[in-house]
């Protein structure tokens, strides 16, 4: 692994492992696969890492076996829960298999707290620990434009960017939690834009506009957004594929929630995001990607956009 005399991460001298090769995870191991490093991946249903495997990748049967291969371990799994277990158990875990001077990017959605915490284990045994959760969904993993919101050691971040600009850009955020923080304030908006976004295209059906041509009117004025861009076509063909689950998004929300009861914060737009979302699970709809959220505008309001719409009189 390169030392702060040697600032850059480079394919001749950092071993990569990766924990997660799930919608996002595939694209972006592939990513720097291609790139020439010597990447161990690890993934709980071992099977779905065979593609990576394929593609010259390293097999390993458990995140301290990718660990122990490795200089730079990323990880980008479910749910908090699964960040502790993958990071942090004793027996199992990738900092168990950590060498002195290696070093964890966990780019997993989780909670603040929870990033300070792995940066202290990490910090204890001589290693460093970067938050670095990602936005920009399933294209952005696949196109290697992903906004990273990386937060930990300043000097780790810049020693590690030939890695995350072939992942897409990085943003320093400040000390260990703060990435964690950017991307709750991320979901925080991109929740209100998709509430925004599925009202605006269920009030044009019903005034019996064609809604492809309402949304490519709209795209360059004010209320065009990265949202748009991203589902709108794809809620037109209800093209529901998860990019981003919909589980994941009510994961998000209620951390940004639980933070913001701490904060002593109120963000109504988020809490009716939050509910909307919780609203498609309950409907068992959480395995969907998160433009499924028209349907429950749909459902609220008795129409669906794949049925012609009387104009409004």
């Amino acid at each position: 692994m390169a030392t702060a005399a040697e600032p850059v991460a480079s394919p001749s001298k950092t071993r990569v492992g990766w924990i997660g090769t799930g919608v996002m995870g595939h694209s972006m191991c592939s990513h720097i696969i291609n790139a020439g490093y010597t990447l161990t991946v690890f993934n709980r249903t071992l099977s779905k890492a065979q593609p990576l495997v394929d593609l010259g990748a390293h097999l390993a049967n458990s995140p301290l076996a990718v660990a122990s291969q490795s200089d730079v371990v990323f990880t980008i799994v479910g749910y908090p829960s699964d960040v502790r277990s993958v990071l942090l158990d004793p027996t199992s875990g990738a900092l168990a298999g950590l060498l002195s001077g290696g070093v964890l990017v966990d780019m997993s959605t989780s909670e603040p707290s929870l990033a300070v915490e792995i940066a202290s284990a990490a910090a204890s045994k001589g290693c460093a620990s970067i938050d670095a959760p990602v936005s920009g969904g399933d294209l952005g993993a696949k196109n290697g434009t992903l906004a990273i919101f990386a937060a930990g050691d300043e000097a780790v971040v810049q020693r590690l960017n030939p890695l995350f600009a072939l992942l897409g850009k990085v943003n320093y955020m400040g000390s260990p939690g703060k990435g964690q923080f950017a991307k709750l304030a991320n979901q925080i908006t991109l929740a209100s834009n998709m509430v925004g976004l599925v009202e605006g295209m269920v009030y044009a059906h019903k005034a019996g506009l064609d809604v492809g041509l309402f949304l490519n009117a709209i795209s360059t004025g004010a209320a065009g957004s990265k949202s748009l861009d991203l589902f709108g076509d794809r809620i037109l063909k209800r093209d529901f594929k998860p990019g981003f689950y919909v589980n994941h998004f009510v994961k998000d929300l209620g951390i940004c929630l639980k933070e913001c009861q701490i904060m002593g914060l109120a963000l109504p737009g988020l809490a009716l995001a939050q509910q909307l979302y919780l609203s498609l699970k309950a409907h068992g709809e959480g395995n969907l990607g998160n433009q499924a959220l028209i349907l429950a505008l749909e459902r609220l309001n008795n129409v669906s956009l794949e049925s012609p719409s009387a104009p409004a009189t």
